[in-house]
């Protein structure tokens, strides 16, 4: 039998949103990928139809849709400054990606790569111990609801 190598954060990693808004916002262009059932959620959050939405906040690539970014800045259109601070319109049905960060595949494939992340991310590194097991799952998941 074969023993399966063991990732670099076999011991865990820490995280802890700050909510600094940081993950959400540019200056680098990428795509947040929202499912048809994101959609959905989305829509009814904000009381708009599904087309109102589509045609307001979200645009095709290939086979799948992402959410607009803010042109000049390339933050996510739902990032808004209220009251100060950088916060997200759609948090509490924000799609599975956002729910996913920091621990997205790019950001896990090395020690240096986690850390060029926490550049970034002032929760990268700090507060709670998610354990490997944890990481693994939160990868794993996709639909949240």
């Amino acid at each position: 039998m074969v023993k399966k190598n063991n990732p670099w954060y076999a011991d865990g990693l820490h995280f802890e949103c700050v909510q600094c808004g940081r993950c959400c916002a540019g200056p680098g262009e990428g795509f947040i990928w929202v499912s048809r059932t994101e959609i959905e959620f989305i829509a009814n959050h904000l009381k708009q139809t599904i087309s109102q939405l589509r045609r307001n906040f979200l645009r095709r690539v290939g086979l799948r849709t992402t959410i607009i970014e803010h042109p000049a800045t390339k933050d996510c259109i739902f990032l808004q400054e209220k009251a100060g601070q950088r916060t997200c319109m759609i948090y509490h049905v924000r799609p599975n990606q956002c729910r996913n960060w920091p621990f997205w595949p790019n950001n896990l494939e090395s020690l240096n790569t986690w850390n060029q992340a926490a550049r970034k991310c002032p929760g990268i590194n700090r507060g709670r111990l998610y354990s490997c097991e944890e990481i693994e799952q939160i990868k794993k998941t996709k639909k949240w609801w």
